[in-house]
């Protein structure tokens, strides 16, 4: 499928979205200030990763052979799941454990954006 993370990416911002409303009505009094930020964080970062992945869908349509965008989708939406949903869960049920998978997102998404730049770079030249 061509546009597997145009695809990804809506849903991705889909689900921020509805996070995003789920946590400011139905977890603003449930949830401690602290863990209400720890879930803000993920769905602000879901949602800019998301809107990434979108633009690496776009420029994947016009060069569909790159490999270095092909990787940099996977990584952006394995950051998705490693970074956001692990900051969704550690704030709903306070598994302080689940702050160790938070970072490998986070690595995930600097090493996508580091194939976009890279990708960026081949083009200009």
């Amino acid at each position: 499928m061509r546009s597997t993370f145009l695809f990804l990416s809506a849903c991705s911002a889909l689900i921020a979205v509805g996070m995003g409303a789920f946590g400011a009505h139905g977890l603003k009094s449930i949830l401690s200030p602290e863990m209400l930020v720890v879930y803000k964080t993920g769905v602000t970062y879901q949602m800019w990763h998301a809107l990434g992945l979108g633009l690496i869908a776009m420029y994947q349509l016009q060069t569909p052979q790159s490999k270095l965008l092909y990787w940099a989708g996977w990584l952006m939406f394995s950051g998705i799941i490693l970074f956001s949903c692990s900051l969704y869960v550690l704030a709903l049920s306070e598994l302080k454990w689940l702050g160790m998978i938070t970072p490998l997102g986070g690595i995930t998404f600097l090493a996508a954006w580091l194939l976009v730049a890279l990708y960026a770079y081949k083009q200009s030249k």
